[in-house]
């Protein structure tokens, strides 16, 4: 699977007549381009060209006197084969920032709809317009309502939009848009368990921690949270699993989906793990009916302290709690008796 959008860095010189006979000759002959020209001025002593495919993909390409930076969703000129590649912090704010601007432009023209939610397009740019992933993340969204049962695409992407305007996640960029993946073919189950991280991240901060995602242990994996209380230095590790709704599993009804996935992740990650971290049970896959079940039995998960909820577009989270949870999370969601 390829990563979403990266900078490959070349650390030569690049007259016009070099990037016109190894950039646009090559990919012209190859899959058909034209050189259509920068829609934004970059500034600073930077020359910029934009590079328009018959296929419908783009490249940027940045030169300085000293230096050049490509960007794409296309196929590489080989000329830039061996280039280092480099994450968008990592390169001049005047390339990054000028790069930002073409792509989300042109994001905005091919999916008019995004335009209204510019944290959503900002933070998710880098899958939303990559190689081979920019069809399928944007249609999770657009026709799959990013995962949520019975609700619209304006409701669930407006729900997104509210987490990442937060500004929590907007360091971890790179990692967390990453999550999404950039498979040419739509994984709902997979692109869903993904969101369910960026609930968590919604229900933390709600309830007034500061996040840290990707936690390195010392078994030698990664939990997906650390949640750190401010005001006293406390923090909390937090594990997120997605149950997928009963109809898409084996098991027979939803509260088994429930036991049987957190049973997974307790018997394999947080078995090696060796305890002490929170696990949320994440259930905003399941429908109204499949959710009642849950919420009126309240199966045990077999981990403790545990937490399991269900999102729903508008805001609203319920859920209940196993064990003795190290977290206050009343103001983010709503618990049943």
């Amino acid at each position: 699977m390829a990563r979403p959008l990266r900078f490959r860095h070349s650390p030569q010189r690049w007259s016009d007549q070099r990037v016109r006979q190894e950039i646009f000759n090559p990919l012209n002959g190859n899959i058909g381009a034209r050189d259509a020209g920068p829609w934004y001025a970059i500034g600073g002593s930077w020359d910029t060209h934009r590079f328009e495919m018959a296929n419908g993909d783009v490249a940027l390409f940045a030169r300085s006197d000293d230096d050049a930076y490509w960007m794409g969703n296309t196929e590489t000129p080989s000329s830039l084969w061996r280039t280092d590649k480099f994450a968008w912090e990592d390169v001049p704010y005047q390339v990054a920032r000028w790069a930002q601007r073409e792509l989300l432009a042109t994001l905005h023209e091919r999916e008019a709809w995004l335009a209204d939610y510019p944290y959503l397009s900002w933070f998710f740019l880098p899958v939303f317009m990559s190689k081979d992933g920019r069809k399928s993340t944007r249609a999770f969204f657009r026709e799959h309502a990013a995962g949520f049962p019975d609700a619209g695409r304006r409701e669930a992407t407006r729900f997104v939009e509210k987490i990442l305007e937060t500004g929590a996640l907007d360091t971890y960029r790179d990692v967390m848009a990453g999550k999404l993946g950039t498979s040419p073919h739509v994984d709902r189950v997979r692109m869903s368990a993904a969101m369910a991280e960026f609930i968590a991240a919604k229900i933390l901060v709600d309830a007034g921690y500061e996040i840290t995602p990707e936690i390195e242990v010392t078994t030698g994996h990664s939990l997906d949270y650390r949640a750190e209380d401010a005001a006293t230095g406390t923090n909390v590790l937090v594990e997120v699993t997605r149950p997928q709704p009963p109809a898409n599993r084996a098991a027979a009804g939803p509260v088994a989906s429930v036991r049987d996935t957190a049973e997974t992740k307790t018997s394999g990650q947080l078995a090696n793990h060796g305890g002490g971290a929170t696990l949320f049970v994440d259930c905003s896959s399941f429908p109204d009916d499949a959710w009642a079940a849950v919420r009126g039995e309240q199966p045990d998960v077999r981990h403790r302290p545990a937490v399991v909820y269900r999102a729903r577009p508008d805001g609203r989270v319920e859920g209940y709690q196993k064990g003795s949870v190290p977290l206050e999370l009343g103001d983010a969601i709503s618990f049943v008796d």
